[in-house]
Formats: structure tokens, sequence, C-alpha cells
């Protein structure tokens, strides 16, 4: 987040900046915008969600698969999910056969068929006959637990999406040859992810580093990190947390002198999604920053803190409150219903001026015409 969020947000350009995050989480709530566009907008104002199709359908330099959820990911690192989809086939077919629809198993040949004869299907195209009602994203009937397998373990890839809806077909028709054909062995997949991980975190402990892509066990980030330890690869230091303890973690040898020369983070307001990267390790941004957050979606109205789908606030390298507001599409209105303040954060009238100009471009990538404040107080009278 240290980048002004300024430059282009579509072509080469997005497709670097989802490289260098490593992967962009996918989310279907829509109150405002999806978890992956705010998430991409945060970084780069110009940022559209229409940006982001044509590299998955058209250019195939994003494909989408599972780290820790499902998530778009550089193609380049598909030859390191070859392990992940093994890993899956033999979990997942373990798991599902106690949790979804009786007979899964036996309807992927029959998917595959469909796919290789009619071309790429979605789950509302497969298991004609099968017992459905609304037909909803979250209805498993068995044909479409197949084509979630199948994707989950390798053979299909999410060729496009209409709507939120996936569209599968064989990875051979998604994946570019290069990066299917290549296969790299366990020891070097997890090498890759270990490295990749502590390149983007700057700092972590094993734990972390496993939970960065969820490809590595922990047993084999321990080990990795040992390794690197042993070779002088890596580095023991200790940061400090919000509440002032230590926490033992790993890094380059560098990293001081990286610390040193990093540019500050520009002192705008941004509105992250709760899924944004900076905040996906919920226990890592509390015990760094202080920043305690549990998404309420699945939380009874009466018993939510704060609300349904509430945004927190980045002004520069600091959380400075969450934001509860929702998009009136056909109105055309970004209607905001509260503010709370983190602990220690005044607000003042600089603040709610940067916090407006946040809200005015929110609206704009939103396709929204308006802002719309509570006609009481803003601040909510709420813990934080």
């Amino acid at each position: 987040m240290a980048e002004p969020p300024t430059g282009r947000a579509k072509g080469c350009a997005l497709a670097k900046l989802i490289q260098r995050l490593g992967f962009v989480q996918i989310d279907s709530i829509n109150t405002v915008a999806r978890a992956h566009h705010m998430i991409l907008h945060a970084r780069r104002q110009s940022y559209r969600p229409r940006n982001l199709a044509p590299l998955l359908d058209r250019d195939r330099a994003i494909f989408e698969h599972w780290t820790h959820d499902a998530a778009v990911i550089p193609t380049e690192f598909y030859p390191y999910w070859h392990l992940r989809c093994a890993r899956d086939a033999d979990t997942l077919g373990a798991r599902w056969r106690k949790a979804r629809p009786e007979g899964f198993e036996d309807k992927t040949q029959p998917v595959l068929d469909h796919i290789r004869t009619h071309g790429p299907a979605s789950s509302s195209e497969v298991g004609k006959g099968e017992g459905r009602t609304s037909g909803g994203w979250w209805e498993w009937h068995p044909s479409k637990t197949a084509l979630e397998y199948l994707w989950r373990s390798g053979a299909l890839a999410v060729t496009r999406r209409e709507g939120f809806r996936k569209i599968y077909d064989l990875a051979e028709n998604v994946i570019p040859a290069q990066h299917l054909a290549h296969r790299p062995t366990v020891a070097e997949t997890i090498d890759w992810a270990c490295n990749a991980a502590l390149d983007r975190l700057g700092f972590a402990t094993s734990g972390e580093i496993a939970a960065f892509w969820a490809k590595a066990t922990a047993a084999e980030a321990k080990d990795w990190v040992a390794r690197g330890l042993a070779s002088g690869a890596l580095r023991e230091i200790d940061i400090e947390g919000a509440d002032g303890s230590l926490r033992r973690s790993v890094a380059r040898p560098g990293i001081a002198d990286a610390a040193e020369s990093a540019p500050r983070p520009p002192a705008r307001m941004r509105v992250l999604s709760p899924f944004d990267p900076a905040l996906r390790d919920r226990a890592r941004a509390e015990r760094l920053f202080g920043f305690h957050y549990r998404i309420e979606v699945f939380t009874p109205a009466a018993k939510r803190v704060y609300g349904y789908y509430v945004f927190p606030l980045l002004e520069g390298d600091r959380l400075v409150g969450r934001i509860d507001m929702k998009a009136d599409r056909r109105a055309g209105v970004l209607n905001v219903t509260a503010l709370w303040p983190e602990h220690g954060v005044r607000w003042s009238d600089a603040r709610f001026a940067r916090l407006e100009a946040e809200l005015d471009r929110i609206a704009r990538f939103a396709g929204l015409e308006e802002v719309r404040l509570p006609a009481g107080p803003l601040i909510a009278d709420a813990l934080s």
C-alpha cells in the first residue's frame, strides 16, 4: 500500500499489480463492489470492474483457483498449483463424500464428456434432471459438485464469468501449454511458495508463511524456515506489535536497509475491502496494528457490533476507522450509514474532508452519482 494509488489499471499494468500482490481474493458480496474490485481500486484509483475480465478470458494472464479462498492468480504461477490440485483431489474427495450430495464422483466423467462435446459450461448446463430448487449458486447438485471438484483438482479451469457465474472448460483450453506442462517437484513448489510469501509479507512467522497461499503445510513451512536460517538466507528478528509485545519472525538479511529506503504510504484516505491482503490475516493485522476485525455477515443483526459488511479505513499507514455503507444502484446513491473511529483516533475536519474525497472516488468507481450521509450524527455510538 506504499505506492500512490495512481497510474494505469488495465492490461499489462493491472497484471503486474496482481503479480506483486500474489493473488486477489474473489467474493460474491456486492454491497458497494465485489471484494476483488475493491482491492484493486484501493491501489489504483483509475481501476474499474470491467478492466479485470479481459485478463482472464482474453489474455489468459490470470487464472482462478484457490489460495485460502477463491482468487485470481497470475497464470505464470500456475505450475505451482499442480501440487495444490493433487492435494485437493485427495482431501476434497474424502470431505465432500460426507458433506456434498451423494454420487458426485459418478458425475465427473459425464461432466467431462459434456464439456468435451458441447464446450464450456456452467453449473446450470450440467446435471439436467438432478434435483434442484431455485438454482442459486449455493445449491450443489451432484453435477455442480463434480464441476467444482474437477476445477479444484485441475482437470477443468474457469474460462470466463457471466455475471458472477463461473464458466468451466477443459484446463488445456484455458491454461497456456507451457504453464500446464511445467510440473515442479513438491520440494520446488514448497520452496517457491515460501519464498514468494515472504517476499510479499516482508517478515513473518512460519505459520504466516504457510497461510499466505495455503499451499505449504505448517510443517513444510517450518522446515523451510529452519533450512533458511541454517544457510543464512533468513535471519530471525523481533517485531514489536501494537501492544508493545515482541514476536519472533524471520526475514531476509537486508530487511533493515529495505525498511529504511521504503517509501512512506500516501496520506490520503482509502476504503479497504474486508478481504484486502493487508487485512486477510486477521490475527496478524490485530497484532501489528491493533485492528480487531470480524466480518458480521453471518451474525444476526441484533448481535452485530458494527454492521453487515463494514469497510476498514486506511489513512497513510494507519487504520483510522471503519464505515458502513451500501450502494442504492437504482437511485444512483452511495448511502453511508455510520462511521466508527478507531480507539485513540481523533476525527478532525481535515480527516473528514479526506474521507469525503474518498467517498466521492468510491461512488464514481461504483457507477453512482451521489454520496448520501445520514441525517443524524455520522459517528456511531458503538465500541470500536
